[in-house]
């Protein structure tokens, strides 16, 4: 049942009928009170005058009785008064009303000794007429009075009076009923339905959904603590997204991370294996270009063939290098001074290509506890790639520290990479680089470093336009980050 329906059955129908018998029983009381007052003023006159009358019929004065039956009209509202003997008949009698009762019920009095009254209507009047024997000071019952007193305006409308208080208490009962109808429908279901509707669309998924703060005191408290309990829900599911987000990056990157020790020991094994016959094939191509018999032609094929042997000697080297276990040794650091060091081993072919480096670094200048060595091999694999990608362009190297991590940023100008190659540039031999410029592990050998510091890399889309990535380490001071100083 509908909170409106309960409201009216349980509460406003009880009161209504408890009003409306409450009204009938005043009104009923009412009528009662004024007939049991006529009823009176008519017995109290029939006993003043019955005396008299009682003495005039035994001494047969005429006279007496016509002045005792004259001094009832005294009273207010008497209209008739009569006289009759035991029998039925008329002794004497003035006023209305005289055919009200018949021989019969005269007679039945005189033989019950008894006063009795009843209201009666004769020609459109309504009376109530009381019926008094007369007896002697001796006790004999020589006749019986008869009063007649006409009904007063409100005696005579006390059953109208009572439809029409009904009929008010029903009309006005309508009222009161449709006023609460509209005031409860308005102030209290029209708000409960809205809450329902915003409940019931963040039910299907509308997370978005808010109440609208507005209507009566108690439905604004109300509104405020659906929306404050829709904001805490919004937060939490993007606090767990993100939590899964960063969950699913992880597990990425372990994965990536895993894929390549198993590489790195592969390529370590094969490199082992191939390192011996590289040797002999360099030594050798070297004995034959010091023979004289050779000519200049020759003599340049086997230079070709000595360099080519070289470019896969460092290819075995890194190889090598990417499969075997570290144990890396790590010191406190400034990064202001690893990311200079890595500048410096970049400068003449910086110089030689015309491209600049800005570097933006909070101040102070945070602090690493890492191997300077293989940090700095980092950062100038990342310019290095830079530099091929774009040459003559900008790079920028910043650093933030956000929720007590340091982030890392290495960006370039340059045409950037495919959505399709983000997930494998860190790939072993994986290059977009033409044949012959570049063997694919020096990202590689960034991941490991990276990775056997605790640390982790990844790859995006570059504000500069090209190819960013961004290292990220444990902060060893928490203080909020100062303003970027570009370099």
């Amino acid at each position: 049942m509908r909170l409106r329906n309960i409201i009216i059955v349980t509460v406003l129908v009880p009161l209504f009928l408890i009003l409306l018998v409450f009204s009938l029983v005043a009104i009923k009381s009412l009528e009662d009170n004024v007939r049991t007052k006529l009823q009176s003023e008519v017995q109290i006159i029939s006993h003043a005058i019955g005396t008299s009358l009682g003495y005039a019929l035994e001494r047969d004065t005429p006279d007496a009785l016509q002045e005792s039956l004259h001094s009832a009209f005294s009273f207010h509202r008497i209209y008739g008064a009569y006289v009759f003997d035991p029998q039925g008949e008329k002794i004497y009698g003035l006023g209305l009303g005289e055919e009200l009762f018949d021989a019969d019920d005269i007679r039945a009095v005189v033989e019950a000794g008894e006063p009795t009254g009843d209201y009666r209507q004769h020609e459109r009047w309504n009376y109530y007429s009381a019926l008094v024997p007369l007896t002697t000071p001796g006790g004999e019952i020589r006749g019986v009075l008869q009063v007649n007193r006409l009904n007063t305006g409100i005696e005579n409308y006390t059953g109208f009076i009572s439809i029409v208080a009904v009929v008010v208490f029903a009309v006005g009962a309508a009222g009161i009923v449709l006023m609460i109808w509209w005031g409860f429908r308005h102030y209290i279901e029209r708000p409960l339905n809205r809450l329902l509707g915003v409940m019931e669309r963040v039910e299907k998924g509308d997370r978005s959904q808010r109440a609208a703060i507005d209507g009566p005191a108690e439905y604004r408290k109300l509104s405020l603590a659906l929306n404050g309990m829709l904001d805490a829900m919004a937060e939490k599911d993007a606090d767990i997204e993100a939590r899964q987000r960063k969950e699913i990056e992880l597990e990425k990157r372990l994965r990536k991370s895993k894929k390549l020790a198993e590489l790195g020991v592969l390529a370590a094994g094969v490199a082992h294996e191939i390192g011996a016959p590289l040797t002999v094939i360099n030594g050798q191509a070297q004995r034959l270009a010091r023979r004289e018999v050779i000519g200049d032609d020759e003599r340049a094929k086997l230079g070709r063939i000595r360099s080519e042997v070289e470019r896969i000697v460092v290819i075995v080297r890194q190889l090598m290098e990417l499969g075997r276990q570290h144990n890396v040794e790590k010191e406190s650091c400034q990064l202001d001074e690893l990311i200079a060091a890595a500048i410096e081993l970049l400068e003449d072919e910086l110089e030689r290509i015309g491209s600049h480096v800005e570097v933006a670094l909070p101040t102070p200048a945070p602090q690493l506890t890492v191997n300077g060595q293989q940090l700095t091999q980092v950062f100038t694999n990342l310019m290095h790639n830079a530099l091929q990608a774009n040459p003559g362009g900008h790079i920028r190297v910043s650093a933030e520290t956000l929720n007590g991590e340091l982030h890392i940023k290495v960006e370039d100008d340059g045409p950037g990479i495919g959505e399709a190659d983000k997930n494998r540039v860190f790939d072993p031999f994986f290059t977009t680089k033409p044949v012959g410029q570049g063997s694919g592990l020096g990202l590689s050998m960034v991941h490991r470093i990276i990775n056997d510091h605790g640390g982790t890399v990844g790859v995006f889309d570059s504000a500069l336009g090209g190819a960013g990535f961004e290292l990220t380490f444990l902060a060893e001071d928490p203080t909020p980050t100062q303003g970027a100083q570009p370099a």
